[in-house]
């Protein structure tokens, strides 16, 4: 499994990557191989608040549907719409053309509690 060094990921397999006080979010390449062959996405709207643990929208495959959990708090600033014509890029490219959305945080204090990469591979591998 892939598991790039410079994100930070949460033990429900989403990824995420700060950039100026921004959070790009994902499933990762173990959650998209577990899923199997991804043929729909709910995406959250542009504007809506997520919260820390709760669920942000769903991932359907042809073996099940699975929720995405925010692994950060705050606004839902951007979506990757290209998901809606194409939800297989989560299987092809989960760390690139298959993001899920841009969050603006409200508590940064909460990546204290997210998984760099040593810590997340003891987990999937484990």
């Amino acid at each position: 499994m892939h598991v790039p060094d410079q994100l930070r990921y949460s033990t429900d397999h989403e990824w995420i990557l700060v950039q100026d006080g921004r959070a790009k979010l994902g499933i990762t390449d173990y959650a998209q191989d577990a899923l199997g062959d991804v043929v729909f996405v709910e995406l959250p709207e542009v504007g809506s608040v997520v919260s820390v643990g709760a669920s942000f929208g769903e991932i359907e495959s042809t073996k099940s549907v699975s929720d995405v959990y925010a692994p950060i708090s705050g606004t839902v600033v951007e979506v990757n719409t290209d998901l809606d014509d194409g939800p297989e890029r989560l299987n092809e490219d989960p760390y690139g053309e298959g993001w899920i959305c841009v969050v603006e945080m409200s508590d940064t204090s909460q990546l204290d509690a997210l998984l760099d990469a040593e810590a997340y591979r003891a987990l999937i591998e484990g």
